[in-house]
């Protein structure tokens, strides 16, 4: 081979080794990098620690398995999280999405509940109103809550955490008054296939929040939505200078979270067959912040991931799972939850990252 052919074949190499670095060095700044790490060393710990845990086998045209119970029970999770993630990325924070559960999943045992009646000479258990307006009234109770959350964030200016601890607190309340402190049994077999039905061979609560995540992606990717968003929350005066209506924008994602929120809460009553006001969502807002929080979503708002929220559910609820089939104290898991918002907010300090810098050079 002659020299000239030679020098030619050189600068290409170096080009092809330049760019399959710098492809490599995006891959490892990806957002989405630690949070999918992080999932598949808990699938691996699974893996050798927990028997079968990959397996799944086919019963009465259904999938059965560790991963689908994992990903149906994530299923509320990830619905709090998209709408919780909403809110974070405007500056904001939602800790009634809890409440909003319970009050939802309240308000649709209630309406429904199930009286027994002879069809035919066959007894059968029938809901009390039309299903669908009982879960029409469910999902508005979820909607006043979070015009109610709005009008004190967006309207009266209160701090987001203050004005939806009233919830928070209130809502919890209304929700035990609504169910007499007791739980409100259903039996309406076609109100237990939102929360424990099937479609093909899959959990049909998979396809609520599937269906909801992919709404919020084409919002987000194909209208101007996704934009104001990020400009509210990284810069809420510059934006309403701007043109944006920001009272209105926020208005909106409160009153969305707590959309979700609902909608969790009928796949809660449906999965349990009751409404249990006093425990129904209890702690699901802090699963939905940490899940949006590790998914990537910046505390400190603008930034927002709707897939790395999903993946943050996904975690928490393997995360869940392992500990208890490794047979550890549920208390545990409190404690691993909060070791790990704790990393996280470490993670997300620019002063925190600045002394680590420094101390590693």
């Amino acid at each position: 081979m002659s020299a000239s052919m030679e020098s030619k074949l050189i600068p290409e190499t170096v080009m092809a080794d330049n760019d399959l670095r710098a492809l490599l060095a995006r891959a490892m700044r990806h957002p989405l990098l630690r949070p999918l790490a992080a999932l598949a060393a808990l699938l691996l710990i699974d893996f050798f620690l927990v028997p079968g845990f990959f397996r799944l086998e086919i019963k009465d045209g259904h999938l059965y398995g560790a991963l689908i119970d994992i990903v149906n029970r994530a299923a509320p999770l990830m619905l709090a999280a998209l709408g919780m993630t909403l809110v974070i990325a405007t500056r904001g924070v939602d800790i009634s999405v809890g409440a909003v559960v319970a009050i939802s999943g309240a308000a649709a045992a209630i309406l429904i509940g199930g009286k027994m009646v002879v069809v035919d000479g066959v007894s059968q258990y029938v809901s009390n109103v039309p299903m669908a307006w009982a879960l029409a009234a469910a999902i508005g109770a979820a909607l006043l809550c979070g015009a109610w959350n709005g009008l004190l964030v967006a309207v009266l200016g209160l701090q987001p955490i203050i004005a939806t601890l009233i919830l928070m607190v209130a809502g919890r309340g209304l929700a035990q008054l609504l169910t007499d402190g007791q739980i409100i049994t259903v039996y309406y077999k076609p109100f237990f296939f939102i929360g424990g039905g099937y479609l093909f061979g899959l959990p049909f609560s998979l396809y609520i929040a599937l269906g909801m995540f992919l709404l919020l992606a084409v919002l987000m990717r194909k209208t101007a939505l996704g934009l104001f968003i990020q400009s509210v929350g990284i810069n809420p005066v510059a934006s309403r200078l701007a043109g944006i209506r920001t009272a209105a924008l926020i208005f909106f994602v409160y009153i969305f979270c707590s959309f979700c929120a609902g909608l969790a809460g009928l796949m809660v009553a449906s999965n349990i067959k009751s409404a249990d006001a006093n425990n129904a969502g209890l702690l699901l807002e802090l699963d939905a912040i940490l899940a949006v929080t590790l998914g990537g979503t910046s505390l400190a708002g603008g930034k927002f991931s709707l897939v790395g929220s999903v993946i943050g559910a996904l975690i928490i609820q393997t995360l869940t799972y392992t500990i208890y089939s490794l047979g550890v104290p549920p208390e545990v898991n409190m404690v691993v939850k909060s070791i790990v918002v704790f990393l996280v907010c470490l993670s997300q300090s620019p002063e925190f990252r600045r002394i680590f810098k420094a101390a590693k050079s």
